[in-house]
């Protein structure tokens, strides 16, 4: 059966789920909307020559309406908000009132545990609801579920995950895969990890570790906000110990950690020669030239680490999953794992796999299905035992 399918947000991620879904996920129509009609028509014709067919249609969209969310959704069986995720919370209204199933790429947790509020309403509607996909906080949480699962009876789970330039260049050794705001909104707040089997809040740019990870070497770990979302609630009373650290070539942590003791994050306004500047608005007009442009060829790194028991003894296993820049349909890595994470949950809710109602992204589907739909995908990940 041929699913139709509405991408609210015509940006990068959104057109490589797009993508996604037409080579792999069954679908027969996909709209492309966003509130740029223009780049609604782009991201279509680009949908349309990937496929090598007319499948994608461009529609205007303005996510901060309901009215508009409906009229455009109408008739899919699944939707993608891919747009900020301060109107995700309506566009799940807008949704489960339409009778058309939601799947979005989360951005922050408050959002999400509104979204679960709305649990009663969705199984009323006969919809379901995933958010939090994508590569973070879904693929990599779904990796920790997956080590998990593997082991008899798990502990503790460390996952780290990042996406880097496959060509570092100085001073920066770092390109920008999605909006700067994002990267600031990681870098500062805290971290909320299970740690002696409680929730503990850690804060951004600290427990600084240095991990070997082939083929790209010696790189840096640290933490940052935003990777957890509800897992840890999830995991507790089940595991001693839940955590997740970015990755990043040596280097990326006193850089940037020094503009964070600056205040360089802050959105509160300070006076400069008798005007209002909000450091955080200055530092992304300075440092996004730097580090942004039109073609980077990304390498994304993801490590799930296991400790715990297996057939009766200690047991220590990692998985490990490296994607990389594809010259070939010219997605990045970063679009690649979240466009494809979205698409894999996606095409589960419009075949029926995922039930009624709003689920936490880790409990929505098994993670085992997620690494084998990825493996066909040519995604491929490694598992070893210590």
């Amino acid at each position: 059966m041929a699913h139709r399918f509405v991408i609210l947000g015509s940006g990068r991620q959104g057109t490589a789920a797009a993508c996604d879904l037409v080579r792999h996920g069954g679908a027969g129509r996909v709209v492309m909307a966003d509130a740029h009609l223009d780049a609604a028509r782009t991201a279509a014709e680009r949908v349309n020559d990937v496929a090598g067919r007319d499948v994608a249609e461009a529609a205007a969209v303005y996510a901060s309406e309901a009215r508009s969310v409906t009229a455009v959704v109408e008739g899919a069986q699944v939707a993608l908000s891919a747009v900020p995720y301060f109107f995700n919370l309506g566009i799940t209204e807008a949704c489960i009132a339409a009778g058309v199933s939601l799947c979005d790429l989360g951005g922050n947790t408050d959002v999400v545990w509104s979204q679960l509020r709305l649990d009663e309403a969705a199984r009323a509607s006969r919809v379901s609801v995933v958010p939090d996909c994508g590569m973070g906080p879904g693929l990599i949480n779904h990796m920790g579920v997956y080590v998990m699962d593997l082991l008899d009876r798990p502990q503790e789970v460390h996952l780290y995950d990042g996406g880097l330039p496959q060509d570092p260049e100085d001073p920066w050794r770092y390109r920008l895969t999605f909006h700067v705001n994002g990267l600031t909104n990681e870098y500062e707040g805290h971290a909320t990890y299970i740690r002696d089997g409680k929730l503990t809040q850690v804060p951004t740019f600290t427990e600084l570790e240095t991990l070997e990870i082939p083929p790209l070497g010696t790189l840096e770990a640290f933490v940052i906000s935003g990777s957890m979302s509800t897992t840890p609630h999830t995991h507790l009373g089940r595991l001693h110990r839940y955590e997740n650290k970015v990755l990043r070539y040596p280097g990326h942590f006193a850089t940037f950690e020094a503009y964070k003791r600056l205040g360089l994050f802050s959105e509160d306004a300070v006076e400069v020669d008798g005007q209002a500047v909000v450091p955080r608005n200055l530092y992304h007009r300075l440092l996004e030239p730097m580090i942004a442009g039109p073609a980077v060829r990304d390498v994304c790194v993801m490590r799930a680490v296991g400790v715990g028991e297996k057939d009766g003894r200690p047991a220590r296993v990692t998985v490990d999953l490296v994607d990389r820049y594809d010259p070939v349909t010219g997605f990045t890595a970063m679009e690649r794992l979240t466009g494809g994470h979205a698409a894999i949950v996606m095409a589960l809710q419009a075949s029926g796999r995922v039930p009624p109602g709003v689920h936490r992204m880790e409990r929505a589907i098994p993670a085992a299905g997620v690494m084998a739909a990825l493996e066909k995908r040519g995604i491929p990940h490694t598992i070893r035992w210590d």
